[in-house]
């Protein structure tokens, strides 16, 4: 993890400073390196396909203008099917939880967002489905689904127009600790349950 650690700061510093180049390189390389953090500790399932998906994401966002926008959208789409067909069945509880936030954020956003209001509630609804679900894996899991439907919530709050201070900073912080916290968390899941069977 010392090499993404790395390459995600670079990546953070490179927003910040707005090095177009450096994001260009940095950006790309987060998703494969926690490929191979999962190959590497035997994990090769639909995580390891989500990132997949998350790469070619990533490769897309870089692009400027709407048609690059949404094809980075429908990466990460792929990105929260193949963690929701990964992660158990939600609960109950979480489902009403974070069913009631995707409710409350399309509200607010939906007269803002104009040509994008369809393909932000079908993400939105994958994205919220996502999140519920990596709560029945464990806390790390679950920190990480939330942080990932916070980061995208940010951007969708950008897309309607209003935009935090230091805006793509806490997108990008978001994003990589998310990451990070679910190929982590299940990575760990997973050696535990070997070691106590």
């Amino acid at each position: 993890m010392t090499l993404f650690l790395a390459v995600a700061l670079a990546e953070i510093v490179a927003v910040a400073a707005d090095w177009t180049v450096v994001q260009w390189i940095a950006k790309p390389l987060l998703a494969p390196l926690l490929i191979w953090y999962l190959v590497r500790h035997g994990r090769r399932d639909l995580v390891v396909v989500a990132l997949c998906f998350a790469t070619a994401g990533d490769i897309a966002l870089l692009v400027p203008g709407q048609m690059a926008f949404l094809t980075g959208m429908l990466f990460f789409l792929g990105t929260q099917v193949c963690l929701i067909a990964a992660f158990p069945r939600p609960s109950a509880r979480a489902c009403a939880a974070y069913g009631t936030l995707w409710v409350v954020a399309n509200a607010v956003l939906w007269s803002e967002l104009g040509a994008l209001r369809v393909p932000v509630l079908v993400y939105s609804l994958a994205l919220t489905a996502m999140a519920a679900s990596a709560a029945g894996v464990s806390r790390r899991v679950a920190a990480g689904g939330a942080l990932f439907l916070v980061s995208d919530l940010l951007i969708g709050v950008g897309a309607a127009g209003l935009r935090l201070p230091a805006h793509d900073v806490l997108v990008m912080t978001t994003y990589v600790a998310a990451l990070a916290l679910i190929t982590t968390g299940w990575v760990r899941v997973h050696t535990l349950s070997r070691s106590t069977s």
